[in-house]
């Protein structure tokens, strides 16, 4: 029998909301629409000409890769709080605003949107549960084109707590002091298939923990439920009791578990936003392989 509790998000405009949340306020003057969608580079699928055909209305889209650190062969690091201001004003976001990120993807990259915007201090942001899919297949309105929006100001302030280096995860994997918790799929945590991006090692920081991304969500794409999303990391051996690093392949689905962590009411957690890309090309990195 299909538990209907389990089918309904509790909306929280700092984490989560629902369809039913957003369609009701699409016309609210202070409400922000962004699409975060990213895909892999071997999925060929292009998300800016994706959004241009079909998006949420009034939505802007969020180019991930875009708004980034530009000095650096990582792919799409965190931008320095300037950059992150000038780029997200260009959309016509200010302060005060309240801001919810969809994506049409299988990495789920609206939840980097979503902790690239706690990253920075703000506190007011959600990400919509069942993105783009579950939007559309509830027949809700779409607009095509792109959006004009004038320039605002706005003021971040990014917050260090919330993001960690290689150096300070190795501390961390050394020292057995935090929780490393890794979404790439099993087979990639263990190293018994090789990695998406070239000139990587297979394997994992050592101490991690595996909890593929996909088992946070349910098939429809919508995110499991508190007790569901507790029982995962249970199972993945997670003491949420612990401080958290979570990590992943360049820093995407990580922000799932990021996210997940904080529907939990997890509050001391981080992110590697090198992640795998980074940590599997250090020349001296320790890296350990098979099941956790």
């Amino acid at each position: 029998m299909h538990n209907s509790r389990e089918a309904l998000v509790t909306d929280d405009p700092t984490t989560l909301v629902s369809t039913d949340w957003l369609a009701a306020r699409l016309d609210d003057p202070d409400l922000r629409i962004l699409d975060a969608s990213w895909h892999m580079p071997a999925a060929g699928r292009d998300a800016a000409a994706e959004f241009a055909k079909a998006h949420i209305p009034g939505a802007r889209f969020f180019d991930i890769d875009e708004i980034s650190a530009p000095d650096t062969d990582l792919p799409h690091m965190a931008p320095s709080a300037e950059l992150f201001a000038a780029k997200i004003g260009a959309l016509g976001i200010g302060d005060g605003d309240r801001i919810v990120v969809y994506d049409n993807s299988a990495t789920h990259s609206a939840a980097r949107g979503w902790w690239m915007f706690r990253l920075m201090g703000w506190r007011n942001v959600a990400m919509l549960d069942g993105g783009l899919a579950k939007w559309q297949a509830e027949n809700r309105p779409l607009e095509s084109g792109e959006p004009r929006g004038s320039a605002r100001e706005l003021s971040v302030t990014r917050d260090s707590v919330l993001i960690r280096n290689a150096a300070e995860v190795a501390a961390a994997s050394d020292s057995g002091s935090h929780e490393i918790i890794d979404a790439r799929a099993a087979d990639r945590f263990t190293g018994a298939a090789p990695e998406p991006r070239e000139g990587l090692a297979s394997g994992h920081i050592p101490g991690a923990k595996n909890l593929p991304v996909g088992r946070l969500y349910r098939e429809d794409g919508t995110m499991k439920d508190e007790d569901a999303l507790r029982a995962e990391f249970e199972t993945a051996g997670v003491d949420l009791n612990r401080p958290a690093i979570t990590s992943c392949g360049s820093g995407i689905t990580a922000a799932s578990l990021s996210l997940a962590l904080e529907r939990l009411g997890h509050r001391n957690h981080a992110l590697y936003d090198g992640s795998w890309t980074e940590w599997g090309a250090l020349p001296n990195a320790k890296i350990a392989t098979g099941d956790a």
